[in-house]
């Protein structure tokens, strides 16, 4: 329902906010192992995993789960894309690794 001057009601606000919560409690486990397997992997702090997560999601134009799952797949053997690497790599403060795309690896 509409107010009278065609802004969402309170109800819509509400029903909104509940689908978003939804979603964020269903991406939020994948998103954590993923600082996990920054933080073991660079030895960086939660803040930090953080703040390289969203960096990364941010520069490679990613919804941060799908990023999140690229992530955490590279420890069951899969790859990051390329582009994801060298991002990763500038975010952590790593030198460019020339040889990491056909390693597969973002170290």
């Amino acid at each position: 329902m509409k107010t009278p001057e065609g802004a969402p009601s309170q109800e819509e606000d509400l029903r909104a906010e509940v689908v978003q919560l939804r979603r964020a409690m269903q991406t939020r486990p994948v998103i954590d192992q993923a600082a996990g397997v920054l933080m073991a992997s660079f030895g960086i702090s939660p803040e930090t995993a953080w703040n390289v997560l969203v960096t990364l999601s941010q520069n490679t134009n990613t919804k941060l789960h799908q990023l999140a799952g690229q992530l955490v797949a590279t420890t069951q053997g899969g790859t990051l894309p390329e582009e994801t690497q060298q991002h990763l790599a500038a975010a952590i403060g790593l030198p460019p690794d020339p040889g990491a795309h056909r390693r597969g690896r973002p170290d």
